[in-house]
């Protein structure tokens, strides 16, 4: 295979390649966004299951086990009207708003105070937990059961506490809640929270009665209706979990329904429920032994939960016994998890975010951004940062192989005189060639090797860009206000001129978002590309013109911070092939080259 032609098929190959990168991180999510559009407008109105139970009725439940899935009742509440349609306390943190609902005593109404649904900073706050009755609950819970054959009144989700004490929860005044069950037995339950987003919920038994009582401990995850994912291709969102010896456990929403129930016996670890950026997660005590569930439930509207169910407790007459366990409910700031897992010895809870198979290239990645983003302010220039780090840390590589490719362009006329002479003769010429190669001490694959460095850091930064909340709404210049996003301009509105917003047209909206920043990069491409005079095949003379126009299309859709890479990196590699070329006295022939593909040739002769 001559150089011509392992360039033509590498390039094939890479178009295919990127092709498939596309499919596999935007148009293979889009669709499976567009099949959920409707349940989630039918869920969002508050439409629910006419059967249900009503509110506060419990869930059937199998004695020893925690309660299955709740029901909610059929209700078009909003989300405000049945906050206010319970009794609560408020919480009040640094970095969290909501309340405690008394009936039930449960978690769930939260809100982030640092995060936004938009850019804009007067759009909603962040909702991470809601109640039953409204659309799309989301709530932890906390309880008892009985082991079988057992008689005793217990809290359910109907069972309105008590506080002691007024006030707001807050990280300085914890809030504890009081219930008797009329058979001597006392319940409280105290809930504390710190600055952040952690809870410490302190389930507490005290046995005035005559007989001794056992109970097994439980705690809760539920959610109501599938929230619209994101990408179930570039990264994990559902039911997560890191349980002892089983290690990590992740089971999206479509799997869990098929599977029904998964229960794993293990001690120590974690389980919960995570989205892109936001998660909610339990965490028993480390050093009990317990049975941890996945499990859904089926209907019109689904319901998954996350639970577990620690050993029976046996309560004396007279005495008392408690169980603590902790709640995450916010975003997953990496800071946040690395800290929660060294001081509250949570194991590997950084695995709440999905760092994906190559975490060993993405975790580096985002530890690059995120410390020069602390020293510049800014993550669109730490992305440039990071490319300079980049090329320099491979640059004995690059410049290897734009060495290697100057050579070649320097030897170019004596093997196109070689095909001329040999051309009768493949065999021969191939010998001929190598033979020419190993003699002038050229490597003809390495003109691969910046595009093969590139590939990785590439993908390491599309999942930075995705995952990691840090880059989130993190703005750069201009008009870039998210780097997370793709450009908002577009070429075929005249980049906001005419008030018109092409992603509106059906099917291919998505492909007319041509931003300017794409632009940028379909124009650097062009130019690098250009620094080689193109190959003398027609065939292969149209797929290098027309490639940076298709990767200009390609690359739209794609964050705003991995299109600056990109162009940024076009950039820096044109200047350092242009400083080799010139090393090596090859003639650099960028200008020829754009004149020469604006030149008309002439007709042939009849």
């Amino acid at each position: 295979m001559n150089e011509q032609n392992r360039n033509l098929l590498f390039a094939i190959l890479l178009s295919i390649g990127v092709l498939g990168l596309w499919e596999y991180m935007y148009a293979g999510p889009q669709r499976e966004r567009a099949q959920h559009i409707a349940e989630q407008q039918r869920i969002e109105r508050g439409v629910q299951n006419p059967t249900e139970n009503v509110p506060g009725t419990p869930a059937p439940q199998s004695a020893g086990a925690p309660p299955e899935p709740a029901v909610v009742a059929n209700t078009s509440m909003t989300r405000d009207q049945a906050i206010a349609a319970t009794q609560r306390v408020a919480i009040d943190t640094p970095r969290l708003k909501g309340s405690i609902n008394l009936t039930g005593g449960r978690i769930d109404d939260i809100a982030l105070k640092d995060y936004r649904e938009t850019v804009d900073p007067n759009s909603p706050n962040i909702v991470l937990l809601s109640p039953s009755g409204g659309p799309m609950p989301f709530y932890a819970d906390y309880g008892w059961v009985a082991p079988t054959g057992a008689n005793i009144v217990l809290p359910a989700n109907n069972t309105v506490w008590t506080p002691e004490g007024t006030g707001t929860l807050t990280p300085s005044s914890p809030l504890t809640l009081r219930w008797d069950n009329g058979q001597g037995l006392t319940f409280r339950r105290t809930i504390a929270v710190d600055n952040d987003y952690l809870f410490t919920v302190t389930d507490k038994i005290d046995n005035a009665g005559t007989a001794p009582v056992s109970l097994l401990p439980y705690t809760l995850i539920s959610r109501h209706g599938r929230p619209q994912s994101q990408s179930n291709y570039v990264l994990h969102e559902g039911m997560i979990g890191y349980l002892g010896d089983e290690g990590l456990q992740e089971i999206k929403y479509h799997d869990i329904e098929e599977e029904k129930l998964r229960s794993l016996s293990v001690t120590s670890g974690w389980l919960g429920i995570t989205d892109k950026y936001w998660a909610g997660a339990i965490v028993p005590p480390q050093n009990e032994a317990i049975t941890a569930r996945f499990n859904a439930t089926a209907g019109e509207v689904p319901r998954y939960q996350t639970d577990y169910l620690l050993a029976a407790r046996t309560v004396a007459p007279g005495a008392s016994t408690e169980v603590t366990g902790k709640l995450f409910a916010g975003a997953k700031e990496k800071r946040i998890l690395d800290k929660y897992e060294a001081e509250q010895n949570i194991p590997r809870f950084e695995l709440l975010i999905d760092w994906g198979w190559f975490y060993f290239i993405t975790k580096p990645m985002f530890w690059a951004l995120d410390s020069i983003f602390h020293l510049v302010g800014n993550f669109g220039i730490a992305i440039l940062l990071v490319t300079v780090a980049v090329k320099a840390l491979f640059y004995p590589l690059a410049n290897l192989s734009y060495a290697s490719m100057s050579k070649m362009k320097k030897i170019q006329p004596e093997l196109v005189a070689m095909r001329d002479r040999l051309k009768d003769d493949k065999m021969a010429q191939q010998k001929a060639m190598m033979d020419l190669y190993k003699k002038e001490k050229i490597n003809p694959a390495a003109g691969c090797v910046p595009i093969l460095i590139q590939i990785p850091v590439f993908f390491a930064l599309y999942k930075v860009l995705f995952v990691t909340i840090e880059m989130r709404h993190a703005p750069f210049f201009g008009w870039i206000r998210d780097l997370s996003a793709p450009d908002p301009t577009s070429l075929f509105n005249l980049f906001g001129l005419i008030p018109w917003d092409p992603s509106t047209v059906p099917f291919i909206g998505h492909f007319l978002m041509l931003g300017i920043w794409p632009i940028i990069m379909g124009f650097t491409m062009f130019l690098q590309m250009r620094l080689n005079p193109l190959p003398p095949d027609p065939t292969q003379q149209v797929i290098f013109t027309w490639m940076p126009l298709f990767f200009t299309f390609l690359l739209a859709s794609f964050p705003a911070g991995l299109v600056i890479y990109w162009s940024w990196n076009n950039t820096l590699s044109i200047l350092q092939q242009a400083s080799i070329m010139k090393r090596q006295g090859v003639k650099i022939e960028l200008f020829d080259n754009l004149k020469g593909l604006f030149r008309r040739k002439p007709k042939p002769q009849e």
